[in-house]
Parts: C-alpha cells; sequence; structure tokens
C-alpha cells in the first residue's frame, strides 16, 4: 500500500519514519515533506484538488491529514467523498482545535474539567472583562495560529496589548477576531495524544513538552523546543482519572453533537490541585511530541492508522516501550520572530540518534535549512537520564550557523518527585 502523508515538519517524518517499516507499507510520500524525508512531492498540504490529484497519481491507499490546516479546511471529507481512505477527523470533528470557543463549550456543556473562561468577539467588551480579572490570565486566540497565539498575562497591560494584538492589530488573522480569556492553571502539564476510532479510545505514552524558547521556561512561546516520555508526573492513578473524567467523555460529548472523532486526538493537561484539567485539545499528532511518542511504538502504526479509520481500533494489540525518549529540538536564532534561512547543516560521523528534518530543504546535495525549528534530535534509553545525556551528545555532533537550541530538556521531569 502507498501512503501520502501531509505536511513539511519533524512530526511528519517521524511519521514517515514509522510508517515506512511497516508491514504492508510500500512507498511513503510526503506532501510537501522537507529535506529529510526521501519522497517528498511538491504541492499545498490544503490544496483539496492538488492533494486529491497527488492520491490518484500515486496510488495512495491511504492518506494521513496530520497538520492542523487541511484538517480544519476539510481535507479528510474531500479525499473520502473521492474514494481516498484518510486517517484524520473530519473538518466538523476538527473543530475541537480550530476553535477554541467551540473546545471550551464542549467542555462546558458535557462537565469535563477545564480552566473556567469567557470568549469575546468585540475588543472593547474583552478589554472592560479584564478590568476585573486577578492576573496573571490568559488570553488565547480562537483559531489556528501555528502554536503562537497563546499569550500568558502577568498584568493587566500585558493582557491589553495581547487583546490589542490579537483583535485589533489582527497579528494572527481572522484567527484572533474572536478571543478566550481563561483563568490562569498551576501545575505539571502532560501531553497525551491518543488513538481513536470514535468508540475506543488508546492513550499512547505520556510525554512532556517544552514550549518557551529559552533555558528555565524563559522567552516567548514556541511550536516546542523539545519533549521526553515518559512524563513522569502522569502516574496509573492520574491515567486512570484522565480516562474517566476527560478522556471517556470528550469521544462521548463528540459523537453526542454529531461529529464523532476518528484519529489522533491530543489532550494538553495540566496536573493542578483540584485534579488534571484540560489545557487545550489538538486534533492530530502533537509535534514536537510524536518525536519522543513514535520511537516507543510497540505495534504496527499503519494497522494501527486503518483500524482507527474503520471503527476496529479495539481489536488492534499494541504497546510501548518501558524505555524512555528524550527530542532536543535546533532551531535558527531569532525564532519564534524572524530568522536568518539558507544556511548549510553539518553532521559529524557517528550520529546514532534519531533525526527528524523540520525547517530544512536539500540543496546540490547539501542540508540547507528553511525554517525556524529545523530539526529534532531524538535519543532512546532505559531511563530518562541517560536519554536526555544521549540527545545532547547527539545534537553536539549538528552544526549550522545561528543554531540554538535549550540545555535543560527533561530537567523539570527530573525533578518529579
Amino acid at each position: 500500500m502507498n501512503i501520502l502523508v501531509l505536511g513539511s515538519g519533524g512530526r511528519e517524518c517521524a511519521i514517515v519514519d514509522s510508517l515506512s517499516r511497516c508491514r504492508r507499507a510500500d512507498t511513503v510520500y510526503a506532501m510537501p515533506g522537507n529535506g529529510g524525508i526521501r519522497n517528498s512531492i511538491p504541492g499545498s498540504p490544503t490544496d483539496k484538488e492538488a492533494v486529491l490529484a497527488a492520491c490518484r497519481r500515486y496510488d495512495i491507499g491511504l492518506c494521513c491529514v496530520t497538520p492542523d490546516d487541511p484538517l480544519a479546511v476539510g481535507m479528510v471529507d474531500h479525499l473520502e467523498a473521492n474514494g481516498i481512505p484518510c486517517f484524520g477527523p473530519t473538518q466538523a470533528a476538527a473543530r475541537i482545535e480550530s476553535s477554541k470557543v467551540f473546545s471550551k463549550a464542549l467542555m462546558e456543556k458535557y462537565g469535563i474539567p477545564t480552566a473556567k473562561a469567557r470568549s469575546f468577539d468585540r475588543l472593547d467588551e474583552a478589554l472592560a472583562y479584564i478590568e476585573d480579572q486577578s492576573f496573571p490570565i490568559v488570553v488565547k486566540a480562537d483559531g489556528l495560529a501555528l502554536g503562537k497565539g497563546v499569550v500568558i498575562a502577568k498584568d493587566k497591560a500585558e493582557a491589553q496589548a495581547a487583546l490589542h494584538d490579537m483583535m485589533e492589530a489582527h497579528r494572527f488573522g481572522q484567527a484572533g477576531s474572536r478571543v478566550l480569556i481563561e483563568e490562569f492553571l498551576t501545575g505539571p502539564e502532560v501531553s497525551i495524544l491518543s488513538f481513536t476510532d470514535g468508540q475506543t479510545i488508546v492513550p499512547m505514552v505520556s510525554s512532556m513538552d517544552h514550549k518557551r524558547a529559552y533555558d528555565g521556561d524563559e522567552g516567548p512561546n514556541t511550536g516546542g523546543m523539545g519533549t521526553v516520555a515518559p512524563n513522569p508526573y502522569y502516574t496509573e492513578d492520574v491515567a486512570d482519572e484522565c480516562m474517566e473524567r476527560i478522556f471517556l467523555p470528550t469521544i462521548r460529548a463528540m459523537e453526542a453533537e454529531g461529529c464523532p472523532f476518528r484519529g489522533c486526538l491530543y489532550f494538553g493537561l495540566m496536573l493542578t490541585a483540584q485534579g488534571p484539567k484540560v489545557i487545550e485539545y489538538n486534533a492530530r499528532f502533537g509535534d514536537p511530541e510524536t518525536q519522543v511518542v513514535l520511537p516507543l511504538l510497540e505495534g504496527d502504526l499503519l494497522e494501527i492508522m486503518l483500524a482507527t479509520r474503520e471503527g476496529r481500533l479495539k481489536d488492534v494489540s499494541f504497546s510501548f516501550s518501558s524505555d524512555a525518549a528524550c527530542c532536543v529540538v535546533m532551531a535558527s536564532a531569532g525564532y519564534p520572530g524572524s530568522y536568518e534561512k539558507g544556511k548549510e547543516i553539518t553532521i559529524d560521523d557517528g550520529l546514532e540518534e534519531k533525526l527528524f528534518i523540520a525547517g530544512a530543504v536539500q540543496k546540490d546535495g547539501r542540508l540547507i535549512t528553511s525554517g525556524g525549528r529545523v530539526l529534532g534530535l531524538t535519543a532512546r534509553a532505559a531511563t530518562l537520564p541517560e536519554a536526555m545525556a544521549k540527545a545532547y551528545e547527539g545534537v553536539s555532533k549538528i552544526h549550522f550557523a545561528g543554531a540554538f537550541f535549550r540545555h535543560d530538556i527533561g530537567r523539570k521531569a527530573l525533578e518529579a518527585k
């Protein structure tokens, strides 16, 4: 079976790597892919007709619609209507990520624990609301904003600036025309990716993302500067509570709303003093969580994806290794703001860890930077400290002008008691 993976990031590189090792997989393509994916084909992953044409040209048996934008525009609906089997949710189900107002209303309606919040589509009303709030508070753009549409405002001035930035200056386009103002939660954060066919839900190994750009969780939010798995704060007791109070209620709520979710559903959780609460949902594999989760998968990803689509997930057996994994993201200087491109990447001999290319292209036989997050290096070992040490040893063998990365990926996990 030929497979097409939509997208161009490190997540897609990891998915292609995993699918390529599946028993029934023939050629695994990516559109548009990147310099680290052998069978990359040109085209926009949000262009429905171009994707459909590619599926027919390359005799695609399964299209994995992995990024948020193609899901939000209804790529799965379009391809399935034209006879192309897909892994991923419909446009209606993808609203759980593409509209934070929708997901917040869903949680409130069905009693799924989350932060208290109010939504606004008028700037003056939003500004009036924060006058009476305690700080910090969280300001979120309603729509998709490349993982950067969330501001933790420490005081009223920062909240006002964020609202003007989103609703008046339209930094995120239409995504910020409506906002959510949310109470600030505290506690360890946990990322849980899960497979679900709309009835059965199977959580993958837990992970811990590092969103801030700099060491010590300083600097602006990014798409993610690294991850570790498993997350030591996610104990068996916490997992059981999340299944009963969050995971199962969510898939039942989506079915009740007439938009059952089939695909990979991501839960961003905060383990508060009052118990686990949902910070956000994603309608797809997380990036860079995928880069530590899939290398620990003991099972056939293609068979899992097909079972998820066909409503028979309960019949497929798979598990995750007891090993630990650590992914360190190497980025271009200036990210998540403006950054330079076109820097050659060189790799010393002896690199053994998995290298997932994100923002790089092949040019005249050389690997050249083309994005903010350039690559992720993932190491696996019996323990987390060993995985972290191997990851940073690997990072020391990769070089490009202006490269920067966090030096403390996983350190917070080691502090868990």
